[in-house]
């Protein structure tokens, strides 16, 4: 075949090629697109010429072009391998003591008022429950609850953001904001991931938290989900915090902006003492941080109608940022909140993971919230009963003992007990020494008719170093008051405990 034929059958053979591409729908119209493109813009033609055959050589390309390099194994040696391998454990396996401790554990029947029948069928003086103003079984909230669990079920079955949200969880937002004086407020189906979810919801990687070293659990958690830097100030030591966050700002000087919080709580969980909120709300504006408050324990107990550290210390509660609280404990009801500023609160309908993720709070729940505040707003007695048995058991257990004293503010209603350094240093007392003595306390002061507790902390992840725990939970007793006791009985109690720790102390010499 000459040139000139090749020529010719190259022509018939495109010839027919157009023939057969007209024929397909829409072919003219890609024609007339491609002739005015490159007319127009051949540049355009070229990198549109460029991608399409980009794309055919990506798709007809083979998957991977290395060499799969991998032992392969029998069925006896993957069996083997199976039969081996032993999966590391969520959590430490529990202690001699702990075994005991659950064996000897106290179970209570019917209601937890002051007086509680337990299992064995005693009746015994309970001050290890935080029923504060005796709420637990009060007939006007049982018959409001139980109203309402007839017109709205047990739970709404689903998160507030799809259909968990019902009237009654609204006013109780409005409630607790118009109780504390807040823009707003948000409400979360449980107390404990309340602060755990609003720590990340603001605070991300490379951010910045300074935080107390004695904060509770729950804080620590929500610090550790955020993944955020953290710098610890000792415990209520407000030189050392200033200290710090004169550190953070000098350290970022000439760093990008990052976020900056300072976390702490009103009534510390673990030693029961006040923030000087005061001193912390002056170092935040100065240093220009932004302060996450948990009122876990203070909310329902400091101020005159309950409102908390703020109200108690007279700080304006628009100088805390973010207010968490609970609507279990003092308020005898469940769930939490968070209050602040409407975009504080409406950044948290779509990014803290307890709100988003959870069902909203049972319909009864939120009504016995709302119900419980509107009591505290309009009987200042609760408070003052509270607080004349707080000085009652005072009087007969820290100046009293010789063996105790209490690290609690006097104003609130759980007194922690912790060994005087002086008998823990005598007695050279260790850590699991100290737990082992407390729990003897409470076994005695059970076989005498009073219930108490020891101040229990959530156990220590595993592989974790000392300078990651940054602060170390002191063994403490718990005793709570009540108004559900009168004076005389409070002083018997705190009797009974007194007494319980002599006893303890003197046979273990």
């Amino acid at each position: 075949m000459d040139l000139l034929d090749a020529h010719g059958w190259l022509a018939d053979v495109l010839n027919e090629v157009s023939v057969q591409f007209q024929r397909v729908p829409g072919s003219a119209i890609f024609l007339r697109y491609v002739k005015s493109s490159y007319q127009n813009d051949p540049i355009r033609s070229a990198v549109e010429l460029f991608l399409f055959l980009f794309a055919v050589r990506y798709l007809l390309a083979p998957r991977s072009t290395s060499k799969k390099s991998y032992v392969k194994l029998s069925d006896e040696e993957i069996d083997e391998l199976v039969d081996e391998w032993v999966p590391e454990p969520l959590v430490a396996p529990l202690t001699a003591f702990e075994e005991a401790t659950n064996e000897k554990r106290p179970v209570i029947v019917g209601p937890t008022g002051p007086k509680s029948r337990l299992l064995s069928g005693r009746t015994v003086t309970n001050v290890a429950s935080y029923n504060f103003y005796n709420l637990v079984g009060h007939e006007t909230l049982k018959e409001k609850a139980i109203q309402t669990l007839r017109t709205y079920g047990v739970g709404p079955c689903g998160p507030p953001g799809f259909y968990g949200t019902q009237d009654v969880h609204m006013k109780t937002e409005a409630d607790v904001a118009a109780h504390l004086g807040t823009a707003a407020c948000i409400i979360y189906a449980q107390a404990f991931s309340t602060i755990s979810s609003v720590i990340p919801a603001f605070a991300k990687r490379g951010d910045i938290i300074v935080a107390d070293k004695a904060v509770n659990f729950a804080i620590r958690k929500g610090m550790q989900i955020s993944r955020s830097s953290i710098r610890w100030y000792e415990h209520n030591d407000m030189d050392d915090l200033q200290n710090v966050l004169a550190s953070v700002v000098k350290e970022q000087a000439k760093k990008p902006l990052t976020r900056r919080f300072i976390i702490t709580e009103g009534l510390f969980e673990n030693i029961g003492d006040m923030v000087d909120l005061v001193k912390v709300t002056e170092l935040k504006q100065r240093y220009k941080f932004r302060l996450i408050l948990d009122e876990t324990w203070s909310f329902g107990v400091l101020g005159r109608t309950g409102a908390g550290v703020t109200e108690h210390q007279g700080v304006n509660v628009r100088e805390v940022d973010m207010l968490v609280g609970s609507l279990a404990g003092p308020i005898c009801a469940g769930g939490g909140f968070c209050a602040g500023s409407d975009e504080i609160v409406e950044h948290q309908r779509l990014s803290a993971s307890a709100y988003t993720f959870s069902a909203a709070l049972p319909a009864m729940l939120a009504t016995t919230a709302s119900e419980v505040l509107a009591m505290l707003e309009s009987n200042g007695e609760l408070f003052t009963q509270v607080r004349e048995n707080i000085k009652t058991m005072w009087t007969q257990l820290d100046p009293r003992s010789e063996w105790v004293y209490c690290t609690s503010a006097i104003e609130n209603p759980i007194m922690v007990l912790v060994l005087k350094p002086e008998v823990v240093a005598s007695r050279k007392l260790g850590f699991s020494d100290q737990e082992q003595l407390l729990q003897e306390m409470v076994d005695e002061a059970l076989t005498n008719g009073v219930m108490m507790t020891r101040l229990k902390s959530m156990p220590r992840a595993m592989h974790v170093t000392a300078k990651e725990i940054a602060w170390e939970l002191q063994p403490a007793l718990k005793v709570c008051i009540t108004t559900g006791f009168t004076r005389k009985e409070t002083e018997r109690t705190g009797t009974v405990i007194r007494h319980a720790i002599t006893k303890v102390m003197k046979a273990r010499r």
